[in-house]
């Protein structure tokens, strides 16, 4: 009809099967994991790289409550691939959950400075605090923000962006869509009971398959991979037995006569009067490094000059000799 505005395309628009478009308010947290689904291609996966904690039925029943109320399908599940209108509502909410950090950045920005940093307990607690405290001689009024975690959780803490600057153990390449800085290179040592017979490592592995309980971080942790990937070169076998929350935990444990343990050669994690200490030569060493995303701003640079040069006067002889980026 002359005058009249032309047809919507039908393509472009979510209906129900059996009516009109219903026009509504979508629940955003529903939209949200929707995201994370479509990000990720599957709700398992989604589920995996979640930044706070959600069972996959849980995920899957709420997604399912989406598609019900557009009354379209938006995804086929297995293999996955998302439906024309998948694809549509993707294209609309995928710009605004993916800026949403950029924006958080910005108006902290406008206020006080903060930097948000993850680690292990030990470094937060020993190693950070002289790092902070020079700091803030240059930035007296800038906040520090820490979480402390395991490595699988610090990566995942940074890829969501919930944190600027993550200092974890590294084995190989920087994981990829990071940037990275390389502090230390940390050899590992076998810790054994202060009254154990035994001289050196190379004795215990002599056996093939140790007996003694072995303690260690869990399965995910580098210091254990590297360990378990010295022993298969060995063609020694021996299956971690106490699986330990915390490095002090396995000197602890070991002094208690638990069983030998895994752990680092930073003296003040090691020390204890009922434990000794025994070289692993020829074993991969750990390396600590610090990632964060993008060219890092001015704040960011100085932090990782203070802890290169608190690693250096701390341990010489185990500094990376990385250079601070630009």
């Amino acid at each position: 009809m002359a005058g009249s505005a032309a047809p919507a395309d039908p393509g472009r628009e979510l209906r129900r099967p059996d009516g009109p478009a219903v026009i509504g308010r979508m629940n955003v947290h529903h939209l949200e994991l929707f995201f994370y689904v479509a990000r990720h291609g599957g709700i398992s996966r989604a589920v995996r790289n979640m930044p706070y904690g959600i069972q996959q039925p849980a995920v899957s029943s709420q997604i399912r409550l989406l598609e019900q109320d557009l009354g379209v399908k938006l995804f086929e599940r297995s293999p996955f691939k998302l439906t024309p209108a998948g694809t549509e509502l993707d294209n609309f909410v995928r710009p605004f959950f993916e800026n949403l950090d950029a924006m958080a950045l910005r108006l902290r920005t406008q206020g006080v400075e903060q930097l948000r940093i993850g680690a292990s307990e030990l470094v937060l607690r020993d190693h950070l605090p002289a790092v902070i405290q020079r700091m803030k001689q240059n930035h007296p009024d800038l906040r520090f923000a820490l979480r402390s975690g395991f490595q699988p959780e610090l990566e995942s803490w940074l890829h969501a962006r919930e944190i600027d600057l993550a200092i974890i153990p590294l084995r190989g390449r920087v994981p990829p869509g990071v940037r990275g800085l390389r502090l230390l290179r940390l050899p590992l040592v076998l810790l054994v009971p202060k009254q154990a017979k035994v001289k050196s490592a190379a004795e215990l592995l002599a056996q093939k398959r140790p007996v003694e309980h072995l303690i260690c971080l869990p399965p995910t942790e580098i210091i254990c991979q590297v360990f378990q990937a010295g022993l298969k070169k060995r063609n020694v076998t021996w299956p971690l037995a106490v699986e330990a929350s915390s490095m002090e935990l396995i000197t602890q444990y070991v002094a208690n006569g638990d069983g030998v343990g895994v752990n680092i050669a930073i003296p003040s994690v090691v020390r204890h009067r009922q434990v000794r200490a025994l070289p692993l030569e020829g074993f991969g060493s750990v390396e600590l490094a610090a990632l964060w995303h993008g060219e890092p701003s001015p704040l960011l640079h100085a932090v990782l000059r203070e802890m290169l040069d608190y690693v250096t006067r701390q341990w010489p002889q185990w500094a990376s000799g990385d250079k601070l980026p630009g």
